[in-house]
């Protein structure tokens, strides 16, 4: 599928996603440590303000569609416009010729969620999850130690400053896009508004996530197609039901040769385990 055509406007092709600072460790000893950025970016629809998102801002255009979009504000990526991010004032503004007239009644019902944080989720944020049909994926154990691997690769800032979480799309062990944020649910949102951008199909992709898999997560995932959910965090019990409602293969605690399937493990062959039961036996 083509990728959807839009004017986007920016004030500075980015901002810093680190800053240098001094600290003192155990010892009294003065460091030069980098610390994570983290500013607000207020997100707007056709010039009204919907939220505002403390962001690492890295893609603040994604962001700001992913979230529009996983909201259920906006549906249909033919009718945008032009989004304009404007870092002097902090804000992402999308122009959709697409009609938007139910913005009270979704504004006026909010749910406060696990977000890192405080995230809120609007009324739209549950529509459509009875009409999704997500593809059965066959994946292997070997599979999933090499995409482990892979995407150690990434988390720059994390490695260079901590303080954030992580996601991305693969394909198989290819990691096809990653982004980092200071809230799991920003990354998300942006990896969303990038797909939805160029009408990616998420069928044959895994999400990969630093951070817990709760509810908001799992339905975010499935709304972009993604028949599989791959964590190094936990997994909420109301997450997991949605998994099972939904036909998610869950899989957490993932980490080096260790991970947990919690739902979909009929759906993983295991063609590793020898090596892995030596691996354990080693511990």
């Amino acid at each position: 599928m083509t990728q959807a055509k839009l004017h986007l406007i920016k004030t500075a092709t980015e901002v810093p996603l680190t800053i240098n600072v001094t600290a003192i460790d155990e010892n009294g000893v003065v460091l030069q440590k980098s610390v994570a950025c983290e500013r607000p970016l207020t997100v707007y629809l056709n010039w009204r303000p919907i939220v505002t998102l403390m962001t690492l801002g890295a893609r603040p255009e994604a962001l700001a569609l992913g979230y529009l979009k996983n909201q259920g504000f906006i549906s249909d990526v033919t009718q945008l416009e032009s989004v304009i991010v404007d870092w002097e004032v902090n804000s992402a503004a999308v122009i959709t010729k697409e009609q938007t007239q139910d913005l009270d009644a979704k504004l006026a019902e909010k749910t406060v969620t696990t977000g890192c944080g405080q995230g809120t989720v609007f009324g739209g944020f549950m529509e459509g999850l009875d009409n999704i049909t997500l593809p059965t994926p066959q994946l292997k154990q070997s599979m999933i130690y090499s995409l482990l691997r892979n995407i150690a690769q990434y988390n720059d800032t994390y490695k260079n400053a901590g303080a954030v979480h992580g996601c991305g799309v693969c394909i198989e062990d290819n990691i096809s896009s990653f982004v980092e944020d200071v809230g799991r649910h920003n990354a998300v949102d942006t990896l969303a508004g990038e797909m939805w951008l160029k009408q990616q199909d998420g069928g044959n992709m895994i999400f990969y996530t630093t951070g817990r898999l709760t509810s908001e997560m799992v339905i975010k995932v499935a709304k972009m197609g993604i028949p599989v959910l791959l964590s190094r965090s936990g997994v909420t019990q109301m997450g997991l039901e949605l998994a099972q409602q939904l036909g998610i293969t869950m899989i957490a605690r993932a980490k080096g040769r260790h991970f947990l399937v919690y739902h979909g493990a009929d759906n993983i062959e295991f063609d590793d385990i020898q090596s892995n039961q030596a691996v354990t036996q080693e511990r």
